[in-house]
């Protein structure tokens, strides 16, 4: 069988000359395209500096825009060349549902976290407590909320859960009150006892002036009076404040003979091994 070279040739011919513009204009399309992209993302980019979003918010804007643009670009040098950009927009749009529908938990956390770092109920340094669980806030993701506690542990928060929970901001009118009671019984002298306290409150250099530090009786107990003592501290100092309250006013009721409201007879015993 003799092969007509001279026809395939002339195809070929045809075939370059028919889609050879069309190739060099999709190209084009994608160089100056993606080189406009990049001018664009870097004037969006600037814009939202001087906003006042966070960069967390600023720099996910950025890529979605980027993202947008680059798409656009690349479909319209498909059609170009001469793909059917209906066929491929079809499938993106099909795609982009099946994800939707196998991460809307995840979704939800996203939609959540630009909602947090839009009106920021809260920033990186603050300490919170989300529905029990407290910490200092280490990094806000789009995800998800990271915290740090007292006790050196790394509490990771979806977003959804966030924004579905009641959040208590310690850290939003720069101070925080300390919430500590003394039992006091009820033939001492609540007057003496009141000013040892503030005394003692007075000396310490961590606990703020304004708010002043409020002392009053808060219940009457069965056995005993029970005393509040509420100062105001940085947040930072919450625990190291509570641990020298406790400290200082146990010795300052001891050398001022200030008597305690505790049960007596408990019997001491040795341990064994």
């Amino acid at each position: 069988m003799e092969i007509d070279f001279a026809n395939y040739l002339n195809m070929a011919v045809d075939a370059v000359v028919t889609y050879a513009p069309r190739l060099i204009g999709g190209i084009a399309v994608l160089v100056i395209g993606f080189w406009v992209s990049k001018k664009l993302s870097r004037i969006a980019s600037l814009s939202l500096e001087k906003s006042s979003l966070s960069p967390e918010i600023t720099s996910f804007l950025i890529s979605m825009f980027d993202l947008a643009i680059k798409l656009s670009v690349i479909l319209f040098a498909a059609g170009m060349v001469g793909f059917d950009t209906s066929a491929i927009v079809g499938v993106l749009a099909a795609a982009g549902f099946a994800i939707g529908l196998a991460l809307q938990g995840g979704l939800g956390n996203f939609a959540s976290g630009i909602i947090i770092l839009v009106f920021k109920p809260y920033k990186v340094g603050d300490w919170i407590d989300i529905d029990g669980k407290f910490g200092k806030v280490e990094e806000i993701q789009i995800f998800n909320t990271l915290l740090g506690t007292p006790g050196q542990k790394t509490l990771i928060i979806p977003n959804g859960q966030i924004t579905e929970n009641v959040v208590t901001n310690f850290s939003k009118k720069g101070s925080i009150r300390l919430e500590l009671t003394v039992n006091m019984p009820y033939e001492q002298s609540f007057p003496e006892v009141e000013k040892i306290i503030h005394e003692v409150m007075a000396a310490n250099p961590l606990i703020l002036k304004e708010p002043e530090p409020m002392v009053g009786l808060e219940a009457y107990d069965t056995h005993f009076l029970v005393v509040g003592v509420k100062p105001f501290v940085n947040p930072d100092d919450f625990w190291e404040v509570t641990y020298q309250l406790h400290r200082d006013i146990k010795k300052a009721f001891s050398v001022n003979g200030i008597k305690m409201a505790y049960s007596e007879g408990v019997e001491l015993g040795t341990i064994g091994e």
